[in-house]
């Protein structure tokens, strides 16, 4: 077996929270969808969210916080702290958990507030005076917005959040302190109370532009602390003060206003939490009965600093972090986009006392037994993506545009089709093992030949080019993406390690020579063309990634996602970049998590590159694009044109019979739609 980095062994040391000794350094911070009491539907004991937790707990986490609680449930009004039975059940699995050695808090959270994900038909359903008060049982949008003052949404100007009173105030206060008395009583190791973080409904009360209270709840760093303090008394008062509860915490809000964060490195006035303010705060709550900070930055106005997007650098709320750690005497833990070396120094160093992980728990829950043996290479990487685990998306004119299966199953992956989806995703042996003829060694090809090695099949890849990759090879290529290039280098090794026939430099025209045998196209998608003038002069965009060179001043034509990210990498560069886009804003599209979406569109807005919204490409002339907005004729300068106006499938031929389509070749997508309609196509042979 091959040994452990040496430099991790400090990761694996223990420490305490309160009385209760945590054998390792690594926290599995709350997700939601990953809740053991149910997400967003009646509560009980949630028997998929429990086998995450548990296959987590096994491999070796120290501390596991599932998915968040709201003691009051935004799906049919239910107050968590009344139903007994969840309760029981949950006492009769801890046993089970505890035999892994971890420790377990659970993570109860007020709410969401003015941050609460406001979809259409939310909309509709508020605006609508009868359908308002139909509604009313199942989703009574007026109590779940409610806020510490009347503030727009996050994410509608149709719903807006109306103050809370001190009666419901003391409600939640009760709330919190019967459920974590149940959860004591369950076994449960600790609570953790969600959240001073992020502009949920108890940070709305702490941060000075939400909260323009004027009673005991207002004003004050005191008063407007008090909502999180009563909390933690009165669980104390429950429970004892030796029952430990943390408090999810970010150290700065790094907002500007509603709807406006502040990007690494912005010169900004502080509209939230500064660390002037973060200093008294955490001396107040730690007075208050806090035995642990759970800590990032950032709030739903700067939502990338608590979901870090792969814009944003590693490590980005570490040293907030450590600096704040000065100013109590409780463990602190440090989440957001943490590298393990990164972790390792800050903990060596009694800088921090916990490192907080995610999302890299839904792409790979073996991670930590991997890196313990030494097996950091088979570790399958988090991409930062968000198209999985938190799609949750905004551009102008549409509040939240996200599927309903993808509001009420969050913490998927878009890299692990298996990951809370082991109902239908899943490793079935096959009873006749057949070569199956795969054409095509992107993502999608080697996806497909990897579940079906499992299964005891024998896949053959056919690529036409000189490696495996595809068009990943490209879509990896910026400066920025490197843990998209960790995951091809997974994925080739995977190959590698599972002895996978692989052709390479074979292009396949003609699918007679595989008569009878199951074949799978993963052929991708070609380019799309606008019937324009001078067309032919533009770079298409995987040219540009896979190398082509292009001048000082470029036009991107096309503001979704690909040519957002190629306008960003040239302006990264140091080359001047406009991009034009025919739609109303940037990203305009399905499944792109605002936390991603927001960073790209309020950078191009700090950094002054050129935005045409709503602007059509009539014409390519050497030197500029010729444009029209609103009638009006528009030439955008440039050295070079670059197209990224959106792919078409190009499949080898049509799905029938034994021949299955796999990725951009039946319908153009993501990698999430690639990676799992391989593992569906490849358990279905």
């Amino acid at each position: 077996m091959t040994a452990m980095n040496e430099k991790y062994k400090v990761l694996f040391t223990p420490w305490k929270i309160g009385n209760v000794e945590i054998k390792n350094r690594f926290v599995m911070t709350s997700m939601g969808g990953t809740n053991l009491l149910g997400w967003m539907e009646i509560n009980h004991f949630d028997k998929a969210g429990a086998d995450f937790i548990l296959e987590v707990a096994k491999n070796n986490c120290g501390l596991v916080l599932p998915g968040c609680q709201p003691v009051y449930n935004p799906m049919f009004g239910q107050w968590l702290d009344r139903n007994d039975r969840m309760y029981e059940d949950l006492k009769r699995w801890m046993p089970e958990f505890h035999k892994t050695g971890a420790k377990l808090f659970v993570q109860l959270t007020a709410g969401f507030g003015r941050s609460f994900t406001i979809s259409e038909m939310m909309e509709t359903l508020y605006t609508n005076k009868v359908l308002r008060v139909l509604s009313k049982p199942f989703m009574d949008l007026d109590k779940i917005t409610a806020s510490s003052s009347p503030s727009p949404n996050r994410w509608s100007d149709k719903v807006p959040s109306r103050e809370m009173t001190k009666e419901e105030i003391q409600r939640f206060i009760d709330a919190f302190a019967n459920c974590s008395k149940k959860l004591m009583d369950a076994g449960v190791d600790g609570v953790e109370v969600h959240a001073v973080h992020e502009g949920y409904l108890l940070d709305q009360f702490t941060l000075k532009y939400v909260n323009k209270r004027e009673d005991e709840y207002g004003g004050s760093l005191e008063n407007r602390y008090r909502f999180a303090a009563e909390i933690v008394k009165a669980i104390k008062a429950k429970c004892g003060k030796d029952f430990p509860v943390s408090l999810r915490y970010s150290v700065i809000s790094k907002t500007k206003d509603f709807r406006s964060g502040a990007l690494p490195g912005e010169e900004y006035e502080e509209a939230g939490r500064d660390m002037e303010e973060s200093r008294l705060a955490v001396k107040f709550l730690e007075e208050a009965g806090y035995d642990m900070l759970n800590c990032d930055n950032g709030t739903y106005d700067a939502w990338y600093w608590a979901h870090p997007p792969i814009y944003m650098p590693e490590n980005c709320n570490l040293d907030d972090v450590i600096e704040i750690r000065k100013s109590c005497s409780i463990p602190v833990v440090c989440a957001g986009r943490m590298s393990l070396d990164a972790a390792s120094e800050a903990i060596g160093k009694g800088q921090i006392d916990g490192a907080g992980f995610a999302r890299q728990f839904l792409a790979d829950d073996t991670w930590i037994t991997k890196l313990m043996e030494g097996k950091q290479e088979d570790i399958r990487p988090c991409i930062l993506c968000h198209n999985g685990c938190f799609n949750m998306c905004h551009y102008e004119g549409v509040p939240n545009d996200q599927s309903l299966s993808d509001s009420l199953h969050l913490a998927r992956c878009a890299v692990n089709a298996e990951t809370m989806q082991k109902e239908k995703h899943y490793i079935r042996k096959t009873d006749s093992p057949k070569e199956v003829v795969i054409i095509g060694g992107g993502i999608g090809g080697m996806e497909t030949a990897r579940v079906l090695k499992l299964r005891g099949h024998k896949p053959v890849i056919y690529e036409a080019g000189d490696r495996l990759g595809g068009t990943f090879i490209a879509a990896s290529a910026e400066s920025y993406k490197g843990k998209l290039r960790d995951l091809l280098e997974w994925y080739r090794k995977q190959m590698k390690d599972m002895e996978i026939e692989i052709r390479l430099n074979e292009k396949i025209e003609d699918l007679s020579r595989f008569e009878g045998k199951d074949i799978v196209i993963a052929t991708g998608a070609v380019a799309r063309k606008l019937n324009i003038p001078g067309f032919d002069k533009t770079i298409e965009a995987i040219e540009y990634l896979n190398g082509r060179k292009v001048g000082n001043n470029v036009a991107v034509i096309g503001g979704g996602l690909t040519g957002c990210e190629i306008a960003y990498e040239l302006a990264l560069q140091g080359k001047k970049v406009s991009v034009i886009e025919m739609k109303n804003d940037l990203i305009a599209q399905t499944g792109v998590c605002l936390a991603n979406s927001s960073y790209l569109r309020e950078w191009f807005a700090l950094h002054e590159v050129p935005v045409y919204l709503n602007t059509s490409v009539k014409e390519i002339r050497d030197g500029c694009v010729i444009c029209e907005r609103n009638g009006e004729e528009i030439a955008v300068e440039c050295d070079s044109a670059i197209s990224s106006v959106g792919y078409v499938p190009a499949p080898l031929a049509e799905e029938k019979g034994k021949v299955r389509l796999v990725g951009d070749c039946r319908t153009v997508g993501n990698l999430r739609t690639v990676i799992w309609r391989a593992y569906e196509v490849a358990m279905k042979i």
